[in-house]
């Protein structure tokens, strides 16, 4: 490999079908490249994570992440992490533990598992923050509803920061037609962004649609998002919005994507959210 190009791939997440999901630029050989080149690089693939895969400093990682939106680095997000795990195994890595996967990230390590096509990750331990009023109500008005259309809100960080809002239906998500500029303003500075989601109907093909959007991050809409959609999910385990212990959520119709997320319970109070990936590009980049 010539030393002034890198391998990398783009991954298509939360779906099987290909730029029906959420992308992910995949760095494979980022142990060469400082803070800057990584955030030049993350700026201009305008996605709403790159990644960088380096060498693991625990024992019992498989490898290492670094993950990046256009403004900045996260210590954890969660298609960037699947989309990860899938353009290595594909480029090669031998796991460890058979079917297991333990990726260190600035969140620490998380632990993934391969079925069949398919990988989960598990979530990391939901933190929750009771979301302040002020801000609900001046979210409400940047997504054009009023406060009483909130029926749940908390701020809810997994590594990224969501405050994580349930409204009174699916197809109320769907119809948002957020101010993004005065979203930024509301979006607290401590916060990746807001993720809001709505029933569905009983019978439909999910439970569950899911919208969230970062502008302050540079990510007006991400998506297929799989660290807020860990959000909603630990959201309804706790207030027990549905009884069942596990659900498909859809997400990016709305930017013309057709994402499922597949989240489960175990009986040890984890939570795991797949589903699939498929490859889009197969490359290398000039180093910057």
């Amino acid at each position: 490999m010539q030393e002034n190009v890198i391998r990398f791939k783009q991954v298509d997440v939360f779906t099987a079908v290909p730029y029906k999901g959420n992308p992910v630029a995949v760095i494979l050989d980022g142990n060469s490249l400082g803070l800057d080149q990584m955030q030049a690089i993350a700026r201009w693939t305008n996605l709403s994570e790159t990644t960088f895969v380096l060498s693991p400093k625990s024992g019992t990682a498989d490898y290492r992440l670094r993950i990046f939106t256009p403004s900045g680095e996260l210590p954890f997000a969660g298609h960037p992490t699947i989309g990860s795990a899938w353009a290595l195994l594909e480029h090669g890595l031998k796991a460890k533990s058979p079917g297991r996967l333990v990726q260190e990230c600035a969140k620490g390590l998380i632990s993934l598992r391969v079925v069949g096509q398919a990988l989960y990750f598990a979530l990391p331990e939901p933190v929750f923050v009771v979301s302040e009023e002020a801000q609900v109500a001046s979210v409400a008005a940047a997504i054009g509803l009023p406060a009483s259309a909130i029926l749940l809100s908390a701020v809810v960080d997994v590594g990224a920061v969501w405050l994580t809002m349930q409204l009174r239906s699916a197809q109320e998500v769907i119809a948002l037609k957020p101010d993004m500029s005065l979203l930024a303003k509301v979006t607290g500075t401590e916060q990746t962004g807001i993720c809001v989601f709505g029933l569905h109907k009983a019978g439909s093909s999910s439970a569950i649609e899911v919208r969230a959007f970062a502008p302050a991050a540079g990510v007006p809409e991400d998506p297929v998002c799989g660290s807020g959609n860990g959000c909603v999910a630990a959201l309804i385990r706790r207030h027990n919005l549905l009884r069942a212990p596990q659900y498909v959520a859809s997400e990016g119709r709305c930017l013309g994507r057709d994402g499922r997320v597949e989240v489960q319970y175990d009986d040890t109070g984890t939570i795991w959210l797949g589903g699939r990936a498929v490859t889009c590009i197969d490359g290398s980049l000039t180093r910057p």
